[in-house]
């Protein structure tokens, strides 16, 4: 939890990784790529304070994970969103093992989301079962400019892909956390393309489909898209540490996502160990849109409120202290409204 000002804030950190870059598991050049490209990231986006030697950000193991994003980083609850990144790396990049037994020992904290790729086809079926049943999987997290042999990515309009999300269906894997943000060292920018949500957003109103980095750079795309389709939700990991480097950006990101998505439908994310949770709640409760940036709305506490944590906590069924919770709201201002009823408003007149 987090208290500024006399107001309390339940915290959601909605996309965490604990990962392992380490030389010994790199499994070739593109594996100290996708790494050195992260740290750069981290390196020209953070606060110098903020800033962690190389080395120390090639791993991190759990016992720092848990002092960063809870002891001293505010969170009430923080969600493992791994990448498999089997091409890069001989172990994988997201440290599945390791995350999911973090999350069996601290349960009230932690929940592990697992990954897919639909190239695997019958084989990763049978284990997407296998691993709902173990983990007890309420979400996924996918990469689609992920390598796999000679494909250099998938969209999630293949038929493999809908097979996949027809059995999230069936094992009740409703959140489904697509990356769709700044390409990353050596994947393929247009790999990355928010056009593919269109589609399965449409096709799948029974899922959520939380776009990770809410599309950057391809913000109004995806803003397009989301105000158009109710099930599609914004992940502002990434976006968060522009608060820092621009915030005149940061606000255009913000202000964009109020006024087409909507204030219940972003979620928070540091996206540890990019980031830490820390400082960016503490901007973010701090921060207010620029009196010149008149085309949007000032940021309210009840607006914060949610996209720290409440937002995050409704999709994935986490009991928010009494305290804590905000009145039941009516519909937002933004956003798609309830099916229909423009259609029955207009009857009733």
């Amino acid at each position: 939890m987090y208290s500024k000002d006399g107001e309390n804030y339940y915290i959601v950190d909605a996309h965490i990784a604990l990962w392992d870059a380490r030389a010994e598991n790199q499994r070739n050049i593109h594996g100290k790529q996708f790494i050195d490209c992260f740290y750069d990231y981290h390196r020209n986006l953070s606060p110098e304070s903020e800033v962690w030697p190389y080395e120390e950000y090639l791993y991190q193991g759990g016992e720092r994970l848990m002092h960063d994003v809870f002891e001293i980083g505010y969170a009430d609850h923080a969600i493992f969103q791994p990448a498999l990144l089997g091409e890069f790396y001989n172990n994988g990049f997201g440290q599945t093992e390791e995350a999911f037994a973090l999350t069996q020992a601290n349960p009230g904290k932690l929940t592990y989301n697992h990954c897919f790729d639909p190239r695997f086809g019958e084989t990763g079926l049978k284990q997407l079962r296998e691993d709902a049943a173990r983990f007890g999987l309420k979400g996924v997290k996918l990469y689609t400019a992920e390598w796999q042999g000679e494909s250099r990515g998938y969209k999630l309009t293949d038929p493999w892909a809908y097979r996949y999300f027809e059995l999230c269906q069936e094992l009740g894997i409703t959140n489904i956390h697509v990356h769709k943000g700044p390409t990353i060292r050596p994947l393929d920018r247009d790999a990355f393309d928010v056009a593919d949500i269109d589609h399965v957003a449409t096709d799948f109103t029974d899922l959520n489909f939380i776009v990770e980095h809410c599309g950057l750079p391809r913000l109004e795309d995806f803003c397009w898209i989301a105000t158009q389709e109710p099930n599609v939700y914004a992940g502002l990991a990434v976006a968060m540490p522009f608060i820092h480097t621009r915030p005149r950006y940061f606000a255009q990101i913000i202000g964009e996502l109020n006024y087409w998505v909507g204030e219940d439908r972003i979620l928070f994310s540091s996206d540890y160990a990019l980031w830490t949770p820390r400082w960016l709640v503490e901007r973010y409760v701090d921060f207010q849109i620029p009196a010149d940036m008149t085309e949007y709305g000032p940021l309210t506490i009840e607006q914060k409120k949610k996209v720290l944590g409440l937002n995050a906590a409704r999709l994935y069924d986490l009991d928010v202290p009494k305290e804590l919770r905000l009145p039941e709201a009516d519909e937002t201002a933004t956003g798609p409204r309830e099916p229909g009823a423009a259609d029955l408003a207009g009857a009733a007149s």
